[in-house]
C-alpha cells in the first residue's frame, strides 16, 4: 500500500492514533517488501506478527509464508484490518496483547515459526526477551525497533552500545542489524530513526550454561557500569574482595575491569567460576 492509500483505509476506518501505543505505521511498499523477505518467512513456516497495526506488514508476510497469527492489541483498527487484509485466507488476527500471554499457550498448536514486528519502542526489550527465555519453537525474531536500541542489542564487547540487553540476547542467538530505516518510512512520522534487526535462535549457542545464573552475573556486571566487576561482583554476591579476585583470575581478568570488558563466552566463563556463589 502506498502512503496516500493507507491515509484513506485509516481515515474510512474511522481510526484515530492512539499515543499509549506508540502507533507508527510502515507506509513504504518496497520497504515492506523487504522487512518481509529478511523475515525468512516463506511456505515452510508459519509467522507470528506481534503489533500488526494497519496490516500493512501482514499482507507481506501472507504473500510469502503458510500462515501469519498476527496479535494487535488495539480493537479499533478492526475496520481497518479487515479492509487491508482482503483476500487473505493464511491470516488470523488475533486482537490481544501479546504480553500478558502464555507462550507456551501460543506454542501448543503451532509448528515452528519465525516473528516478525514493528515494535512499539516501549516493549521493545521485555517481548524479545520473553521470545527468547520461553518460545520452544521460534526460529528467528525480526523486528523494527529504536535505532539506537538496535545499536544496543548488535554491540560488540568494549564498545559503548554494549549492556546487559547484549549479553543477555547473546545467550539465546545471533543479533545483526540488517537496515536502517529513516523516519520519513512511517505514518505518523516519530521522533527517532529505526532499524530492521534479525536474531536467529540457537540452542546452547554458548554451550553449557546454567541460564538463570548467566543472567544473575550479567545484571550485576553491568548494575553500576562506573564500578569495576569485582566491585559488583562483591555486592551482588556477598564475596570478599579475595574471593572476587581469584574469580576474575580464573577467566583471564583483573581488579580494573568492568563489565562492559567480558564477551558473551567470557560471561559463560565467569558464571561456571563463581558456582557455588550464585543463589
Amino acid at each position: 500500500m502506498e502512503e496516500i492509500q493507507l491515509k484513506k483505509v485509516l481515515a474510512s476506518g474511522g481510526f484515530a492514533f492512539k499515543k499509549q501505543y506508540g502507533q507508527n505505521f510502515i507506509n513504504d511498499t518496497a520497504l515492506l517488501d523487504k522487512i518481509a523477505e529478511l523475515s525468512g518467512a516463506d511456505k515452510s513456516c508459519e509467522v507470528i506478527e506481534i503489533g500488526c497495526g494497519a496490516g500493512t506488514l501482514t499482507r507481506k508476510l501472507a504473500e510469502r509464508a503458510a500462515f501469519v497469527h498476527a496479535y494487535e492489541i488495539d480493537k479499533s483498527l478492526q475496520p481497518v484490518l479487515a479492509q487491508t487484509l482482503s483476500g487473505f485466507e493464511n491470516v488470523e488476527v488475533v486482537f490481544k496483547d501479546f504480553l500478558k500471554l502464555r507462550l507456551d499457550e501460543i506454542e501448543k498448536n503451532l509448528p515452528e515459526y519465525r516473528v516478525a514486528a514493528n515494535l512499539p519502542y516501549y516493549i521493545t526489550t521485555p517481548l524479545i526477551m520473553m521470545l527468547l527465555e520461553h518460545g520452544k519453537k521460534c526460529l528467528s525474531i525480526t523486528a523494527m525497533v529504536q535505532r539506537e536500541v538496535a545499536l544496543r542489542l548488535c554491540a560488540k564487547a568494549g564498545t559503548a552500545d554494549y549492556g546487559a540487553i547484549t549479553a543477555n540476547v547473546a545467550l539465546y542467538g545471533g543479533c545483526k542489524k540488517l537496515l536502517d530505516v529513516p523516519r520519513e518510512n512511517f505514518y505518523p512520522v516519530p521522533n527517532v530513526d529505526s532499524a530492521v534487526i534479525r536474531i536467529d535462535i540457537e540452542e546452547n549457542r554458548l554451550g553449557d550454561v546454567d541460564k538463570t545464573a548467566y543472567r544473575k552475573v550479567v545484571q550485576a556486571a553491568f548494575s553500576a557500569r562506573r564500578k569495576t566487576l569485582e566491585n559488583n561482583l562483591c555486592r551482588a554476591f556477598s564475596l570478599t574482595r579475595a574471593e572476587a579476585a581469584a574469580v576474575l583470575e580464573k577467566i583471564g581478568a583483573d581488579e580494573k575491569t568492568r563489565g562492559e570488558k567480558l564477551s558473551p563466552e567470557d560471561f559463560v566463563a565467569l558464571t561456571k567460576a563463581l558456582d557455588g556463589h550464585i543463589k
